[in-house]
């Protein structure tokens, strides 16, 4: 029967499990069962490992020159461009072009020139136009011309954005209703503000809290007795039509913010109060 000798104490045991029951018990560690490749000592280790410990790995692995996993045979030889000494530089690292000397001390990079006809965007230079307003000819580069009109100067931006739109022009036109009321207007605007004792009737702000009279607001807008076929634009004026407004409560009803209802319940023409 073969004998196992302690590697600590020399006992010897009948079987490598009894020498393990006693190098635990005895020696309170696990029985060796590697061999450090650097140093030779013996260990205990669960796993397939080389090494004894970390600084026995670093002594034995090195990392320089072909032992670096990303080692490509080393430094490549090349001449730099500018002075002609030859420099080495790793192949991992973009083409050598100018040695370490140069780099430093020379213009190796030229500055591109970026003015007229050299500029990248160069798009043929400034273009001759003239002003909507009043024919001057303008200068402008290209990126500079936005939409179908240019103007030379603020007075004429001012003179053709008042022209183009006004009236039909303007984008918030609706038909018109903007030229003098007519007849009737003065006479029914007067007994519209006696009626509502010179107050907003949706606020009750006084004339003396407005400054002057209340404003009078068509609860149906005049428009729609121009464009109507069976009317005439003096049909709107009649009392059950107008309210007293004061300049904020007169812009909320232009905006719809305040119901025609609403208007005609606050100067007793509906008996029910709108929901």
């Amino acid at each position: 029967m073969t004998e196992h000798a302690c590697p600590v104490c020399g006992d010897e045991f009948d079987s490598r499990r009894g020498l393990g029951v006693h190098h635990s018990a005895a020696h309170d560690a696990l029985l060796p069962n590697r061999t450090c490749s650097n140093c030779g000592h013996e260990f205990h280790c669960e796993h397939e490992k080389k090494y004894c410990s970390e600084e026995c790995r670093r002594e034995s692995v090195s990392f320089r020159g072909e032992n670096n996993p990303n080692y490509h045979d080393g430094k490549e030889t090349t001449e730099c461009e500018l002075c002609g000494d030859e420099f080495e530089y790793y192949p991992s690292e973009k083409k050598g072009l100018y040695c370490s000397s140069c780099v430093e001390n020379e213009e190796w990079r030229s500055i591109p020139v970026l003015k007229g006809e050299e500029h990248p965007r160069w798009n043929g230079g400034k273009r001759e136009l003239a002003c909507a307003v009043c024919n001057a000819t303008v200068e402008r580069y290209p990126s500079g011309i936005t939409g179908d009109v240019t103007v030379c100067s603020e007075d004429c931006r001012s003179t053709w954005l008042s022209e183009s739109f006004t009236g039909d022009g303007h984008p918030n036109w609706k038909g018109g209703g903007n030229e003098p009321y007519g007849k009737g207007w003065n006479s029914v605007r007067q007994q519209a503000l006696e009626r509502d004792d010179f107050s907003c009737v949706v606020c009750s702000k006084t004339e003396e809290a407005i400054g002057r009279n209340p404003d009078v607001h068509h609860i149906i807008p005049v428009r729609a007795f121009i464009e109507s076929k069976n009317h005439h634009k003096e049909d709107a004026h009649h009392l059950e039509n107008v309210a007293s407004l004061c300049i904020d409560c007169h812009r909320r009803a232009d905006f719809g913010k305040i119901s025609k209802s609403r208007l005609r319940f606050l100067i007793g023409m509906e008996s029910n109060s709108p929901c």
